[in-house]
């Protein structure tokens, strides 16, 4: 799992970087590094190649809101990212569309309820079945702008 976040999300990084590596996982942790002011892009971009990459099986970002790192981990090939702000959603995300990265707001929700969306969004598979043809159809749209 790799993380990021910029200085909005700096704190609840940390939090959630702990709680993963006392669950098991091996994290890569992509910065930032301090709370001073930074541009998330660069971090959701950090995040989103080395998922896409293969470098990480999954990613999460956390800025202010999480809508911004979604956007730019979105415009990375291969990647899916998707703002998990509800279990469900995270679930939804994973089970439906296969997403890879979650991004979430440190602005927006509290640290247990991001502790248990990070924790169904690790453990939930994709479904494939009837979800597979609409996610080839997301990959099919991501391959026609790549061939510009």
């Amino acid at each position: 799992v790799c993380i990021g976040s910029d200085h909005g999300g700096y704190a609840m990084k940390g939090e959630v970087l702990k709680k993963l590596e006392n669950d098991g996982y091996q994290v890569i942790d992509v910065g930032t590094d301090s709370p001073k002011a930074c541009d998330y892009p660069d971090f959701a971009y950090a995040v989103a190649r080395l998922v896409a990459d293969g470098k990480a099986g999954r990613g999460i970002m956390i800025d202010g809101v999480g809508v911004g790192s979604a956007i730019a981990c979105n415009k990375v090939p291969g990647v899916r990212a998707a703002c998990g702000y509800t279990e469900f959603a995270a679930w939804n995300a994973r089970a439906h569309n296969d997403a890879n990265v979650l991004t979430l707001g440190s602005r927006a929700m509290g640290i247990e309820v991001v502790h248990r969306i990070v924790e169904v969004f690790l453990t939930s598979d994709f479904e494939g079945g009837r979800h597979e043809k609409r996610v080839r159809k997301m990959l099919d749209i991501e391959e026609r702008f790549q061939r510009r």
